[in-house]
């Protein structure tokens, strides 16, 4: 199998939302967790002013398209091709052209993590809910680039799936 690469698809505006949920759906019921990795809708930060007041609220990037992570072969060629709202990949023809390194970086996509967890780690998460809190590395995914710790919930130990970006090995 080749490498994993990063995809465009262009959906019907306003779609791209459903569009990750209806492939995301489809990834869990055919187990193609292994062959599509990510799916990503691209938002951007943005920040409003209105009588005075700033609001900030999050923006599509690139209204009508979708980024997915994936293994290229004629399964997952059909599975997201065949997603409902899914017009196509972007490329000439019916040939999907991968995302080049220097295009990936622009969107803070990258193509390599050179950081190794294994299973025993501490580690201390870095951002999001669970900001601060140290774990212990209960299992690690590298093709998915994440790891499950097991954190305290209402006084009971509960797995937490979080990216490598967002946690740091304790020293």
């Amino acid at each position: 199998m080749s490498e994993a690469r990063w995809y465009v698809v262009h959906t019907y505006s306003g779609y791209e939302n459903k569009v990750k949920a209806n492939i995301d759906k489809t990834i869990e019921n055919r187990h193609l967790e292994d062959q599509i990795l990510e799916v990503r809708v691209p938002l951007e930060e943005v920040i409003e002013q209105k009588n005075g007041v700033q609001k900030v609220s999050m923006k599509k990037l690139f209204p009508g398209y979708v980024m997915i992570h994936m293994y290229m072969n004629d399964d997952t060629w059909y599975v997201v091709r065949n997603t409902r709202g899914v017009t196509g990949f972007v490329g000439p023809g019916s040939k999907p052209v991968p995302l080049e390194e220097d295009e990936m970086e622009r969107f803070g996509i990258r193509q390599e993590v050179k950081v190794s967890f294994e299973q025993g780690d501490a580690v201390i998460v870095l951002n999001g809910a669970w900001e601060g809190t140290v774990g212990v590395v209960q299992s690690v995914n590298e093709q998915k680039e994440s790891l499950s710790i097991n954190v305290e919930l209402f006084g009971r130990e509960t797995p937490v799936e979080l990216s490598f970006s967002e946690v740091k090995k304790m020293e």
